[in-house]
């Protein structure tokens, strides 16, 4: 066995399915509408996917190279996949029993029925079968398996089924791949009542194979491992990308996911055929790949099954005639994502696409929407001839195509592109917009603890930062120079040495001086205990799991500083352990929206510091990843940060608590949800925007401030 480090920790991995247990608990919950109840239970099934792809794929990887260096919490890398494996089955379980004995018979009593084709009538399935035979069987390709016909490879996350068949001299299987560009339901016509495509197909495959006796079938699909590896030698970032991305469709399957019924031998030839491990074979009984059901959730129309209908308002401050560079000016502006309006973004950027005196944008791109009104606004902005720069991350994690995508879009429009540099994604969220004003230009800068993505704005909780801060305005655009000027090797070299880093006052950048600080600032606080100062630690973030971190939050607790963590996802930290971690509690708030903002204070003597941040507390954020962390200053965004933690953590209606034991506990139960009270403060403080408005590229609001403006400099 292997030694135990001497940090109490938990291990990351089963700390992540943790946090897909907390989701399925939604799932569960009877008062959550039933409807989001299935919302909830298809994002736990798209975590699912993704833990087996990122992190059950690099456990397989350390096997696979027979590394035995034990993780953080000392467990060897086949424990580890072990422990996955069993968590991993429990969890599936559990999601079908949620599904079959809760979910859907509660959507039946509301006339929502997903139902195989063999429980319809003989009106339904006549009409049905006529739909399969125009619109389905054309785009079908059923591919045989025999010694003139290998093993066809099977592409991760697609549905599959394999049928075995016979005919008078000899018995065989075909594959048929179900294609992705089909919706993976059939409507019956009233909304409410929906077939999923692959049992249409089963029902009919003699339809497909005439001449054929069908035996046995069986729909399933595999999950591969999705984690991309860039050597820092390339020449090309997005050709090396390119390449790698085709690699990965066939990297080795972490989870082949079957029918409960499949028969033994075409399961077995099945895990042959796709070089799949048996301990990765996951039988489940029902309708298979669970995430697709977030299909029927958004094409069903029945306001009263899911959460009242909430649009994002725009804060008062923003709602006047003003235009978007007066208001910045009069002060800094926060915006709370996403009960407060992602639009307040997109208009800031159209203001400096049109504006005749701005003449630069810098922007990072990490991930973005597919239509996105960013990109419109860049592009819009370099026609009218200002210097436009972008930095795309190339390397983001299942954005790497449509990132690559974006690039030959915005280069067509005629904006500077740069990749970002080999081997360390740029992760931090800022836009600078230069301006000239007089005989000065003026910085207006855009920082965010989420993504420039409209899609993500209306389900995500983020902050925004707009200001005109001159330090704030210098320091943006120096962090932007480094990651367009430094290449893998200079910034490695820069990384490595203590003297001629670039140097910053106000924000702190990672891999230069992220954990370094938060370690000087940890240590400042435990200092001030013990000089009886006041000293506090709060922290919102997604995730935390960096030894070094933890160990320096348990000194300071063993110190006497009170700490309280609100930790979305994974966390290896272990709270309540008497002399090492007491004066720690650790939350996690599960609810309608994905808690994604990351918000730190430093109570530093009774006069505190509020930070905002695009990183986790993880090695990746420290040392992979250039990432950014910065104060708010002005009292009001500061007071308006304090207030989100304060009641996230007086949340007693959709939050959990970490125990000793490493188990999650729900607390309360009590009634205090903080995103319903978000949303209810929101509503009540803040101008309505209509819907329409969160759409359209150019929203009428864009045309009346800058036809305002202009006439305003005309006299």
């Amino acid at each position: 066995m292997p030694t135990r480090p001497d940090v109490p920790l938990l291990n990351r991995e089963l700390s992540r399915l943790d946090y897909n247990r907390r989701v399925l608990a939604k799932a569960e919950d009877a008062n959550v509408p039933p409807l989001e109840r299935l919302r909830f239970l298809a994002w736990c099934a798209q975590n699912l996917d993704e833990f087996f792809m990122v992190r059950a794929g690099a456990t397989r990887d350390l096997i696979d190279a027979h590394i035995i260096e034990p993780s953080a919490d000392g467990l060897l890398p086949i424990e580890q996949m072990e422990a996955i494996r069993a968590g991993a089955h429990s969890l599936l379980d559990d999601m079908y029993r949620c599904l079959n004995e809760s979910l859907f018979p509660e959507l039946g009593r509301h006339g929502i029925v997903v139902e195989s084709f063999r429980h319809l009538s003989a009106e339904e399935q006549k009409r049905v079968r006529k739909f399969f035979v125009r619109e389905i069987a054309p785009v079908l390709t059923p591919l045989a398996i025999d010694p003139g016909h290998p093993f066809p490879f099977v592409a991760n996350l697609t549905l599959n089924i394999a049928v075995s068949v016979a005919s008078e001299r000899a018995a065989g299987v075909v594959m048929i791949k179900l294609p992705q560009l089909l919706s993976r339901f059939m409507d019956l016509g009233d909304g409410r009542r929906f077939v999923p495509v692959g049992s249409i197909i089963m029902a009919n495959l003699e339809h497909l194979l005439p001449t054929l006796t069908i035996q046995s079938a069986v729909i399933f699909r595999v999950v591969r491992n999705a984690e991309l590896s860039i050597d820092e030698d390339v020449e090309d970032l997005r050709k090396s990308v390119e390449a790698e991305l085709r690699r990965r469709e066939r990297k080795q399957v972490v989870c082949l996911e079957i029918d409960w019924r499949a028969d033994d031998d075409l399961l077995q030839l099945l895990i042959d055929g796709t070089k799949t491990s048996t301990e990765d074979v996951y039988r489940v009984e029902g309708f298979l790949k669970i995430a697709d059901l977030m299909e029927v959730v958004d094409r069903v129309n029945v306001p009263a099954l899911k959460y009242p209908a909430f649009n994002p308002r725009l804060p008062q401050r923003l709602a006047g005639p003003a235009d978007m560079f007066s208001i910045i000016r009069d002060g800094d502006v926060l915006l709370h994502r996403p009960y407060e309006s992602f639009t307040a973004v997109i208009e800031l950027l159209h203001a400096a696409a049109v504006d005749p005196d701005v003449v630069a944008i810098k922007q990072t791109l990490y991930q973005t929407d597919e239509r996105s009104p960013i990109v419109d606004k860049l592009a819009l902005a370099a026609a009218n001839g200002k210097q436009v720069a972008v930095i795309i991350e190339l390397q983001a994690r299942f954005e790497e195509k449509h990132n690559i995508s974006l690039a030959q879009r915005l280069n067509e429009a005629g904006v500077q592109v740069v990749y970002g540099i080999v081997g360390v994604q740029t992760h931090a969220k800022v836009c600078v917009i230069v301006r000239r004003e007089g005989q000065e230009l003026r910085h207006y800068v855009h920082l965010s603890t989420g993504n420039y993505d409209a899609d993500t704005a209306s389900g995500y909780t983020d902050l925004d930062l707009l200001t005109c801060n001159d330090e704030f305005g210098r320091e943006a655009s120096q962090l932007v120079n480094v990651i367009t000027g430094y290449s893998a090797t200079t910034l490695v070299d820069v990384f490595e040495r203590a003297v001629d880093r670039p140097k910053w006052d106000l924000f702190v950048i990672a891999p230069f001086d992220y954990q370094r600080w938060l370690l000087d600032r940890i240590g400042r606080e435990t200092a001030n205990t013990a000089a009886g100062k006041p000293a506090r630690i709060v922290a919102k973030l997604n995730s935390l799991v960096d030894p070094q971190i933890i160990q320096a939050l348990y000194a300071a607790s063993a110190a006497g500083v009170k700490i309280d963590l609100i930790i979305r996802a994974m966390c290896t930290l272990v709270p309540g352990i008497p002399g090492t971690s007491e004066n720690i509690r650790v939350l996690s708030i599960v609810d309608r929206f994905l808690e994604h903002s990351r918000i730190i204070r430093f109570e530093n003597g009774g006069t505190p510091e509020i930070f905002l941040s695009s990183g986790d507390w993880m090695p990746r954020n420290f040392l992979r990843r250039i990432e950014l962390t910065f104060p708010l200053r002005a009292a009001e965004t500061k007071a308006m940060a304090i207030r989100i933690l304060d009641m996230a953590l007086d949340d007693n209606a959709s939050s959990w608590e970490l125990r000793p034991d490493g188990h999650w506990a729900r607390r309360g139960p009590g009634d205090f949800n903080s995103q319903q009270k978000f949303i209810e403060l929101t509503r009540s403080q803040s101008l309505r925007l209509d819907p329409y408005e969160e759409t359209v590229a150019e929203p009428v609001r864009f045309r009346k401030r800058l036809r305002s403006r202009k006439r305003t400099r005309a006299v």
